[in-house]
């Protein structure tokens, strides 16, 4: 315990004599979390669209205005169609809606009355946002009109609940999200610097003559940056809650005992890249390779894991984020469901320990093989 304890009294001053340690741990974070709270946005758009009306019905001269009231659509009036598409070509329009010169009488014989919609379909999800906006802002007016009778009566009518997030708010999930993003980049860089950088410095060399045992070293490096680690979980957990006001229904107590499970993964996977290259550089960058980009891209945050092909399915299975994202998720918006709870911190478990028997395994105790 004496060594043990003398290792680590050594990390943590390693840690407070080294800058970039305390700015990975905590301003890195800082830096990401104003980032998902400002610069990333899910929630649903205000676009711009275009109309041109050729029906010369006053009556649809208020489908016009109806458009213009809606909070999500910001209309421009063309009178020539030719500029309407050149808007949508330039890209100053996100779509264009063009009603017919047989718009009103079509409907006064109760006949089908067509509308074209254009959307621009390079940006996908702005074209469904038109599309969408446009045929209900289309069925709202003509159920409020005098063309009202003439419309198929509805025999259902949806009445919709929202629930865990009333408001739609997509950074309700996208900061919670984001923790995992960043703990990921935070927990497997920061070791990944530590033994690489004990081998560029010559350190490595000094430790091994002490003849200090391979546990002692392992465990010197783990419980150090474990313990910087969750001062960052919890620095993350503040800013979301207390700063930015993010709702919190769960159980703080699961929420760091599942962080702690989901930290000691990835510190196995930093220790055990920079086991491997003894490179600073080197590490770094494979460490943002293997851990960032995906647990951005594969983690199920920004994209749904099963609209996936198979293979990538299976491959994020093997990806700690996934399941410390549902968990987290789940965590704040819906509170401690015990199932979810368990079915993950069962797999971040057992990555943990295989991880951590790969690093006891590769910790090199001679200069020389």
């Amino acid at each position: 315990m004496k060594i043990l304890t003398a290792l680590i009294k050594k990390e943590f001053l390693q840690i407070i004599r080294d800058p970039s340690s305390i700015i990975i741990a905590f301003i890195l974070p800082f830096i990401s979390i104003l980032i998902y709270m400002y610069g990333i946005n899910l929630d649903t758009a205000r676009v711009t669209i275009g109309i041109k009306n050729d029906d010369g019905n006053p009556e649809v001269s208020t489908l016009l205005k109806s458009f213009g009231h809606s909070k999500y659509v910001n209309s421009i009036i063309y009178d020539n169609e030719a500029d309407l598409t050149e808007g949508i070509v330039r890209s100053k329009l996100k779509g264009g809606v063009i009603i017919p010169n047989n718009f009103s009488s079509n409907l006064s014989k109760a006949q089908t009355a067509e509308v074209l919609v254009i959307t621009d379909g390079s940006e996908v999800n702005t074209a469904n946002y038109v599309q969408n906006y446009a045929v209900s802002i289309l069925n709202q007016w003509l159920a409020s009109s005098r063309y009202a009778p003439y419309m198929k009566k509805q025999t259902v009518i949806p009445q919709t609940r929202v629930w865990y997030n009333q408001d739609l708010n997509s950074h309700y999930f996208i900061l919670p999200g984001s923790i995992a993003i960043t703990m990921t980049l935070i927990g497997i860089l920061l070791t990944a610097l530590v033994v690489a950088r004990e081998w560029e410095r010559g350190t490595m060399e000094a430790l091994l003559s002490t003849g200090v045992r391979k546990i002692d070293i392992v465990l010197g490096k783990y419980i150090p940056y474990f313990i910087l680690g969750m001062l960052s979980v919890g620095f993350n957990v503040f800013m979301c809650t207390v700063v930015f006001r993010i709702p919190f229904r769960g159980n703080y107590l699961v929420l760091f005992t599942v962080s702690g499970l989901f930290l000691f993964t990835l510190l196995g996977v930093g220790l055990l890249i920079s086991s491997k290259l003894k490179n600073q550089f080197l590490a770094s960058q494979v460490s943002l390779g293997i851990g960032f980009l995906p647990a951005l891209l594969l983690s199920g945050l920004m994209f749904p894991i099963n609209s996936m092909p198979v293979i990538f399915q299976w491959l994020t299975m093997i990806l700690p984020p996934r399941y410390f994202i549902t968990f987290i998720e789940s965590e704040f918006m819906a509170g401690t469901v015990w199932e979810v709870v368990i079915i993950n911190s069962i797999f971040l478990t057992v990555l943990g320990l295989i991880l951590f028997a790969a690093v006891y395994k590769n910790t090199e105790m001679r200069l020389v093989k």
